[in-house]
């Protein structure tokens, strides 16, 4: 008992208490720092928003940008805010922290040496985002694989299928990116009729499908524009194909272009054009009698024997 009193009245109660203030004192520094650092966050935010709605980027666009920007400049400050704060508190309790960044210095240099591949991904990833080459929220397709994408974090791009499934790609070792949804969408249609139809016509009632609707409330807010009819496009083999293109706001091309097919199906029941299906006819050349004619009288022939 009287060792224990002894290393009582031997403690440093008041560097103690001093310890514990400055270490409540950072705490709360750090809690502070972050609220400040929230709060200039939501002016850039709100700042980067102004921009684009000046600049006459659809709304939903800026947003999916300035999100993605948002989100990786805070995980950045914070995970550089809190290292700064750790290193602070062990320096206050008495740890020697000049070893630690002099080991962090050799480490760093031999982690740069030996993660060359990670360095190379995140920096492709700074610039797909400065660059606004592709968002979270937007439809690409990354090295041939299509997908809505999910995550943008530092070092990958996350992409989720119609099916489901979750692909991850690193930054660096994407050598394709196709973004669908950037600012606007199209949806490219070809149409096969009948040879025996007036092509005329039928782009008239293609026109006619596609004012309709753009007239509708609903559907006009998603379409940009009238579909574009550019004409008969191609002689195929049972079809005389006519191509056209929808203009309609991101991600919502295939919406509008499977409504638009509907009702061309619809009209063109209506108005008895003919879709072709594929089919083979059997010609004989203009020296030959047509088949029905051949076999008339060949039964002809016969009786008369």
């Amino acid at each position: 008992m009287d060792v224990f009193v002894d290393f009582l009245n031997k403690f440093n109660w008041q560097a103690l208490l001093f310890t514990s203030l400055r270490i409540l004192l950072m705490l709360v520094m750090a809690w502070l720092g972050m609220a400040v650092l929230q709060s200039m966050l939501k002016r850039l935010e709100r700042r980067l928003l102004r921009q684009g709605e000046a600049a006459g980027e659809p709304p939903t666009e800026s947003a999916k940008r300035v999100e993605t920007i948002i989100r990786l400049v805070r995980q950045a400050a914070l995970l550089g805010l809190w290292l700064t704060v750790l290193l602070i508190l062990l320096k206050e309790i008495g740890v020697e922290i000049a070893p630690i960044l002099a080991s962090a210095g050799i480490v760093g240099l031999a982690v740069g040496f030996g993660a060359q591949n990670l360095v190379r991904d995140v920096i492709s990833g700074f610039f797909f985002i400065l660059e606004n080459q592709v968002r979270v929220g937007d439809v690409a397709i990354v090295n041939g694989t299509g997908g809505l994408v999910e995550q943008i974090n530092f070092r990958t791009i996350v992409l989720r299928d119609l099916g489901g499934v979750v692909h991850v790609f690193p930054h660096g070792s994407v050598t394709t990116l196709s973004n669908l949804t950037n600012e606007w969408s199209a949806y490219v249609f070809e149409i096969g009729v009948a040879y025996k139809e007036n092509t005329d016509q039928v782009v008239g009632v293609l026109r006619q499908v596609g004012a309709e609707m753009k007239n509708e409330p609903e559907l006009g807010r998603m379409m940009l524009e009238a579909p574009e009819i550019f004409g008969v496009d191609k002689f195929d083999n049972s079809a005389v194909v006519i191509k056209g293109r929808i203009k309609t706001r991101p991600i919502r091309q295939w919406e509008v272009g499977r409504e638009f097919l509907r009702r061309v199906k619809l009209a063109f029941d209506a108005g008895n054009i003919e879709i072709p299906f594929p089919h083979q006819t059997l010609y004989f050349g203009e020296a030959s009698k047509p088949i029905a004619v051949d076999l008339l009288e060949r039964r002809e022939g016969q009786q008369a024997d």
